[in-house]
């Protein structure tokens, strides 16, 4: 009786176990892509902004950098870059 429970037990773990690592997975890639598109909003947002009034102060920079860096790490690198670039290289106020 032991065998036969543990013949049934053991492929059940295992399948469960294979079940919530897809699940997580999935989850963590929708994650991945979200953050990846909050990202790019802000870098978008952030060009907008200080090419509207034709300068960025450092503070600005320094926290768009760090942005850029993550949604880079994620994978992005699109049309987000020439942007960053862009916004970079807007004079800093006097």
């Amino acid at each position: 009786m032991k065998e036969l429970f543990l013949k049934w037990l053991i492929p059940f773990l295992c399948g469960a176990a294979v079940s919530f690592a897809c699940t997580m997975l999935v989850k963590l890639k929708a994650i991945k892509n979200g953050l990846q598109c909050l990202l790019r909003a802000e870098i978008i947002r952030s060009h907008e902004k200080y090419c509207e009034r034709e300068w960025c102060p450092i503070y600005a920079k320094e926290a768009l950098t760090r942005a850029y860096a993550a949604y880079h790490a994620l994978g992005g690198n699109d049309v987000a870059t020439k942007l960053y670039e862009e916004t970079l290289g807007l004079p800093e106020p006097k």
